[in-house]
């Protein structure tokens, strides 16, 4: 199932499931995806067209992507042990998620690359470096596989509800969405909600993720 231009959403999954890449298992196969398919300022990107599915169990939010690539760009010997910063200047599939709750300036960023490194980020852009809290950690985890024979990678994110916001899951809950990619050595830039200017960072442009049974 696919979604209308302005809601992503999120069906209700009764198991939490172990790292899941693959679009076709049980848990992915029935799950709502949206497309995200054009640069920052609103032009399509062609051969990128970049899958994000999602489901949400009372605990946490899951997404899929699923990347088609040309040339990858990956960061050299990569460390999965704790968060990569400066992910963003490589091969990376993100998430810009906040409540409805908070101000429009604060919400949370979540990377990951094809090689499973992973960055988690509490945005605050009244700060002059963007960043909320240093030692804020959300328990974010992620996974990811490359297919050469597909030129596509999959990448996996498990969040914690209670990482966005402090009431519980539940279907009809909204939060404030965009995705990203960053993809090759020439760094071409894939959008779900076109920011319209250079930087990601434009949360008067985001979407909204629903909840759903």
């Amino acid at each position: 199932m696919k979604t209308d231009s302005q809601y992503a959403l999120s069906s209700f999954a009764d198991n939490d499931p172990v790292s899941d890449t693959d679009p076709h298992s049980t848990f992915w196969q029935s799950a709502p995806h949206i497309v995200m398919n054009h640069d920052t300022h609103g032009k399509q990107v062609p051969g990128y067209r970049t899958e994000v599915r999602s489901r949400w169990t009372p605990e946490n939010l899951y997404f899929l992507f699923s990347c088609p690539y040309e040339e990858l760009h990956l960061r050299p010997s990569p460390s999965l042990a704790s968060k990569t910063n400066g992910l963003w200047n490589w091969d990376v599939a993100e998430a810009f998620m906040g409540s409805l709750n908070d101000p429009i300036h604060r919400y949370k960023e979540f990377e990951l690359s094809p090689q499973g490194e992973w960055l988690d980020l509490d945005i605050d852009l009244t700060k002059p470096r963007k960043i909320g809290m240093e030692s804020w950690r959300s328990d974010f985890k992620a996974a990811a596989r490359i297919e050469p024979k597909e030129k596509t990678w999959y990448g996996f994110m498990r969040i914690p509800y209670r990482a966005i916001e402090e009431r519980e899951a539940a279907a009809g809950n909204m939060l404030r969405i965009n995705f990203f990619r960053s993809q090759g050595p020439n760094h071409i830039e894939v959008a779900w909600k076109p920011p319209q200017q250079e930087s990601f960072h434009a949360p008067e442009q985001f979407g909204l993720l629903r909840l759903i049974d």
